[in-house]
C-alpha cells in the first residue's frame, strides 16, 4: 500500500458539491492499493498513520503523532498512487489493485482506523471527488507498506 500523508490545518472532500468527509487539523492520507496488499499491511499502515511523528512538540520539532494531538484523520482512496510511471509519458495502471480489491481493503482501513482513532472521515471509493485542504508547513510524505 501507498499512502501520501499530508498534515493539514483543515481539509474536505466533496462529490457532486456535497462535502462527504472533513476535518479541522490533522492528517489527510491519499491512499493507494497494489495487488499484493491485503489486511496485514492495511493494519501496519494504519499504525504508522496514527503514530507517525509529524507534528511539531513544545521545541518546535517533529515528536508528535496524531494520536498525540487528537487530530482528524481524513483518507480518501486514490488509485493513481499506484501508477508505475518509470517509463513514457502516460502513466501506466496495471500496478494498481482492480476494483473490487481496491474498494474492500480500503474499506477494511476506513473501518479499522473508526475502531481505533476517534476523528475518521473519508471520501467516496471510485467517486469523482475535489479535494480541499490547507497543507500545514507544508510537511508531506509517501509511506509505503
Amino acid at each position: 500500500m501507498k499512502a501520501l500523508l499530508q498534515r493539514v490545518r483543515s481539509a474536505r472532500v466533496e462529490v457532486a458539491g456535497e462535502v462527504v468527509g472533513a476535518i479541522d487539523q490533522g492528517l489527510l492520507v491519499l491512499v493507494g492499493v497494489e495487488p499484493q496488499d491485503d489486511a496485514a499491511r492495511a493494519d501496519k499502515l494504519l499504525h504508522k498513520l496514527l503514530n507517525y511523528r509529524v507534528f511539531s512538540d513544545a521545541d518546535g520539532k517533529m515528536n508528535l503523532s496524531l494520536k498525540d494531538v487528537g487530530g482528524g484523520l481524513l483518507l480518501v482512496s486514490q488509485f493513481t498512487l499506484a501508477a508505475d510511471t518509470r517509463s513514457g509519458l502516460r502513466p501506466s495502471f496495471s500496478t494498481a489493485a482492480p476494483p473490487a480489491q481496491g474498494a474492500a481493503l480500503f474499506d477494511y482501513l476506513l473501518a479499522r482506523a473508526g475502531e481505533q482513532h476517534p476523528q475518521v472521515a473519508s471520501g467516496r471509493f471510485g467517486a469523482d471527488m475535489q479535494v480541499h485542504l490547507v497543507n500545514d508547513g507544508p510537511v508531506t510524505f509517501l509511506l509505503e507498506v
